[in-house]
């Protein structure tokens, strides 16, 4: 095997690639009050978020361990890629640096590249599947390592939340703008913009910001008809296709995923979230 793609749980892949064994998604570990789990294969999405719903305390993850990640290295594919969620979010970024570290400090020289996407859920999505596009093309792993970080300095993720209460109690999102959009019903429009949220627009109503976020999509990702969009959503599939319609009408792109949230993409999105990369 020549490569292998490694992401963290925040990642998610799409099922035609959830077994190959060029992939492995390494779990971050989730905490609702007394309730702990495994973001992994058996994370029931329907259970945690009626825990979140019922419990007053916020929901909180913590990383994989370097240890962890230097396992995931030990393979005898020549090069390894492992791309996490934003470091403004989560410690996994850091975490997976160090156990680069100690994987060759350990068992020698390996062509391993960490990228932090700046971004997560379908952000990191969106790099691995570049990583694996451009391993099957055959090209070598330093050009490679280029056009990834290149591609994640130009990536746009913009996500509607039906729920913004799980960023506001981990303080990355102001208080007020929380309630507001929560007491009226105006729906923000988010970005990700070098690993941090950002406030692009906002909508009365989820449908109107859902329409919002694409018109963002649509005059900010250039070529927008030649690259993959993918959408992930929160237990809202009605949603994510009313996305992709928009899309395929008024953008013509070629490419749309559509992904369900894993455990901490459902922590942070929310039921009912909606989020989109290109």
């Amino acid at each position: 095997m020549r490569y292998k793609i490694i992401l963290d749980s925040c990642g998610e892949l799409p099922q035609a690639l959830q077994t190959d064994e060029r992939f492995e998604r390494v779990p971050l570990s989730l905490t609702v009050g007394d309730y702990h789990i495994t973001d992994d294969e058996n994370f029931d999405q329907k259970e945690f978020l009626k825990k979140v719903a019922e419990c007053p305390a916020c929901p909180g993850s913590s990383c994989p361990s370097p240890a962890r990640y230097m396992e995931a290295c030990r393979t005898e594919a020549e090069h390894v890629y492992i791309v996490t969620l934003s470091s403004h979010l989560s410690g996994s970024y850091n975490s997976a640096e160090l156990g680069r570290q100690l994987y060759l400090e350990k068992y020698g020289e390996k062509k391993i590249c960490v990228v932090d996407s700046h971004s997560a859920s379908c952000g990191q999505t969106q790099i691995a599947l570049l990583a694996m596009d451009l391993e099957e093309k055959g090209i070598a792993f330093a050009e490679i390592t280029e056009r990834l970080l290149a591609f994640r300095d130009a990536m746009k993720t913009l996500f509607v939340l039906d729920n913004l209460e799980t960023l506001r109690k981990n303080g990355r999102l102001s208080a007020v703008k929380a309630i507001v959009a929560q007491t009226l019903s105006i729906k923000p429009v988010m970005a990700g913009e070098e690993g941090i949220i950002v406030q692009k627009g906002q909508a009365i109503g989820i449908k109107k910001a859902l329409v919002k976020m694409t018109e963002y999509l649509q005059k900010e990702a250039c070529g927008l008809q030649d690259r993959r969009v993918i959408i992930t959503h929160c237990n809202c599939p009605d949603r994510a296709v009313f996305v992709e319609e928009l899309l395929k009408s008024r953008a013509g792109v070629k490419e749309i995923l559509i992904l369900e949230a894993g455990g901490v993409s459902s922590m942070y999105a929310n039921d009912g979230g909606v989020i989109v990369t290109a």
